[in-house]
């Protein structure tokens, strides 16, 4: 198997290769399996199981490169978008910028709220510290408490934010990219389409066992629940252009009539 790494901020993934319709986003510092070449297309396999074509000019192919970062510590970017500079101050120069979800390696240090990083393709720089979280792989279940919590932090994080079709960045999101990104910031990989696909942690339950952080799927289509009967999702439709909070009571001025009655199920990984 070969493996590359996404060095551009975002790597539109794309259905074919050359023109075609965008699936979904690989953000810097993600590895990626190498499965088929067409080109200057490649197509490749996330880690969290997602397959599409990329642009090369997004890869980074050095095999001392991709070892090194396979061992590296790493931290994921919370901030919507963030500049990694030259020098720890905002008068430095730009060496490069990365979005929510990203991947940095600490590098020591800076002091004064800055922290020094490398990306994967090893350019180095500085980032303010506080944009910095930790890189959750896993969660234990004496968690879910305070991980249905974080999950649904984590979307009103994205409230306000375009919706992009295949999206998955402050600059733009769809519905499961919105969905899957809350996951995958808090250590769990759910399947990045909207439906339940096994072999990935989501299962059905019933309406009636719904929680915070729970997911309910429509056709073509994936909320999180909030509680209290409210739900957050990216929409492009019913007059609304991004990520927005709906109720499932009809009687809530910011019920949504024409998406309670097509609830296909409901989803939860606890």
């Amino acid at each position: 198997m070969q493996f590359a790494l996404i060095k551009a901020p975002i790597a539109p993934l794309m259905k074919g290769p050359h023109k075609s319709e965008r699936t979904d986003e690989a953000l810097c510092g993600m590895t990626v399996e190498i499965l088929e070449r067409c080109g200057a297309w490649v197509r490749v396999r996330t880690h969290y199981r997602y397959e599409g074509w990329v642009n090369e000019r997004h890869l980074c192919f050095d095999r001392c490169l991709v070892r090194q970062w396979t061992n590296a510590p790493k931290a994921v970017v919370l901030q919507a978008w963030a500049d990694v500079l030259d020098a720890p101050k905002v008068q430095g120069h730009l060496v490069g910028e990365i979005p929510r979800g990203g991947l940095l390696s600490p590098a020591g240090e800076a002091g004064d709220g800055w922290q020094r990083v490398r990306f994967c393709d090893g350019r180095e720089g500085y980032l303010w510290g506080a944009f910095l979280g930790e890189y959750r792989t896993a969660w234990q279940k004496e968690e879910e408490p305070a991980l249905r919590k974080a999950l649904t932090e984590t979307t009103r994080s994205y409230l306000g934010v375009q919706y992009r079709w295949g999206g998955k960045t402050p600059l733009g999101i769809d519905c499961s990219g919105l969905c899957s990104m809350a996951y995958l910031l808090n250590g769990v990989i759910i399947y990045r389409d909207a439906h339940i696909q096994p072999g990935f942690p989501i299962h059905e339950i019933g309406f009636d066992e719904i929680k915070e952080g729970d997911l309910l799927y429509f056709p073509g289509h994936v909320a999180m629940y909030l509680g209290d009967g409210r739900y957050i999702h990216a929409t492009a439709s019913n007059n609304c252009h991004g990520v927005v909070i709906n109720s499932l009571d009809p009687r809530a001025p910011d019920f949504r009539a024409d998406l309670p009655g097509k609830l296909t199920c409901c989803g939860s990984i606890f």
